[in-house]
């Protein structure tokens, strides 16, 4: 018997034949179908948001501070725990969170801000540097002052110093004076007379 798989008149080869014509016509049709589809979604030209600005209001972030507040599940989102953010009508729960909450992007996009800075110009820097001297009174540290300042923390730094040394007299003092003295036929009676030394008397 021949070891060879081949019959004569039989088709042996396993392999299923495609017609490529056919699947490159397919592949055409979607490729239509799905750019229309894009066309159809696409939006318009894209937002122009405004650049990222100074905040004109106070972050309040120690007016419920150390105060206890009953919190049930049903509540809704301003009243629960934590720090409510009106804009983007959610909770967080600290005080880090929240500031990085509303300086973050998802913040600022709802307030209608890109986090890009605008770029400054050569004169609104110096018009901002005439603005800070203005705020700053003239004269108001000088070397006198330092070594002032410097002198006064040392003359608490000795007094401080100076009273502890005066509780630790004062310790010990109090530690002498606690053991009082007493009687020895009491003390021999309670059995305290044989302490300390190997003397009997």
């Amino acid at each position: 018997m021949a070891s060879s798989n081949t019959t004569p008149g039989v088709d042996n080869t396993f392999r299923k034949k495609f017609d490529t014509e056919e699947y490159r016509e397919r592949a055409r049709e979607r490729e239509k179908k799905e750019a229309e589809r894009s066309k159809s979604q696409s939006k318009g030209p894209p937002v122009q948001r405004a650049p990222l600005k100074h905040r004109d209001y106070h972050v309040d972030l120690e007016s419920r501070l150390g105060k206890t507040q009953v919190v049930t599940p049903v509540a809704p989102l301003s009243q629960q725990a934590g720090y409510f953010c009106r804009v983007c009508d959610c909770v967080v729960k600290d005080s880090a969170n929240y500031l990085d909450h509303i300086n973050g992007k998802k913040h600022q996009r709802a307030l209608g801000m890109s986090m890009r800075v605008e770029r400054s110009s050569l004169e609104q820097v110096q018009e901002r540097f005439e603005v800070l001297k203005k705020r700053k009174t003239p004269g108001t540290f000088t070397e006198q002052d330092l070594d002032e300042r410097i002198r006064k923390q040392q003359e608490e730094e000795e007094e401080h110093k100076r009273q502890r040394r005066e509780k630790k007299k004062e310790k010990k003092k109090g530690k002498v004076m606690e053991e009082p003295e007493m009687d020895p036929e009491v003390a021999e009676m309670m059995g305290f007379g044989g302490f300390g030394s190997s003397k009997k008397s």
